[in-house]
């Protein structure tokens, strides 16, 4: 069996040596104590973020039921207004129609 190091692209085997040599000392930085501190540090910042955003959405949504609220009143409001002066003018109508076939 012959070798054929003609065919071996120097570039290409370094560019695999380098990556691999980066890989290693890259899950070495990773995994290291003060990689962790710095992990554990910027959880704690992204879990008080969210403890901000969820109060902020609850009184966002507080705020909208509220709002809803006021509106269905409103709503019912003229509703009954509406209903009040219709009634007032069909009985008007009846008592002139009433006068008018005496």
């Amino acid at each position: 069996m012959k070798l054929n190091l003609k065919k071996i692209d120097g570039k290409k085997t370094g560019i695999f040596a380098a990556g691999v040599l980066f890989g290693t000392a890259g899950i070495k930085i990773l995994s290291s104590r003060d990689a962790r501190k710095v992990y554990t540090y910027c959880t704690a910042a992204v879990l008080r973020a969210k403890e901000c955003v969820m109060k902020t959405a609850t009184n966002i949504q507080e705020n909208a039921e509220d709002i809803y609220a006021e509106a269905q009143q409103i709503n019912e409001d003229r509703a009954a207004k509406y209903d009040e002066e219709y009634s007032a003018e069909a009985k008007a109508e009846e008592v002139s129609e009433e006068a008018a076939g005496e």
